[in-house]
């Protein structure tokens, strides 16, 4: 018994194939769904999607969303969502870093709208702790994490 797992953004279908679970990041806390899972629907938080396929990982990191699951088939529809490899963790770090200055200044509160700011310094730490967390680990074509052999 597998689960059809699906997951897009607006852009485009970051991933979708057969799993045998999936952990995700929910307003609640993190949640494991696993085949014949009852029904649910949830919204999701910034943080990191573990799908696991046989004895193949691929995490991904998300920025929030909705989850969907009935009938073994999930649909993830989230605002942002990469896999791990395809983390710029300069770029994440330099956008985080900017969105801390903003919100740490208030100079021109009015000008500045700090419910966005908040939202995409946690979504850039999301970006940067997934990333980091998986920093050593080398990537097969099969998304099969290995560890680095050091």
């Amino acid at each position: 018994m597998k689960i059809h797992f699906k997951i897009a953004t607006p852009e485009k279908v970051v991933y979708e194939d057969e799993i045998d679970q999936v952990s995700l990041p929910t307003k609640m806390g993190e949640i494991t769904v696993l085949p014949n899972h009852l029904p649910l629907v949830s919204s999701l938080n910034p943080g990191e999607i573990l799908i696991k396929k046989g004895k193949m990982d691929l995490p991904l990191v998300v920025s929030g969303g909705f989850a969907e699951l009935n009938n073994n088939k999930m649909v993830i529809l989230a605002d942002t969502a990469e896999r791990v490899e395809e983390i710029d963790v300069e770029r994440a770090e330099q956008a985080r870093q900017k969105a801390k200055d903003l919100l740490e200044k208030r100079q021109d509160a009015e000008a500045v709208d700090f419910t966005a700011l908040a939202a995409k310094m946690e979504k850039e730490m999301a970006r940067l702790k997934v990333a980091k967390k998986y920093k050593k680990l080398v990537y097969t074509p099969q998304i099969k994490i290995q560890k680095d052999e050091e």
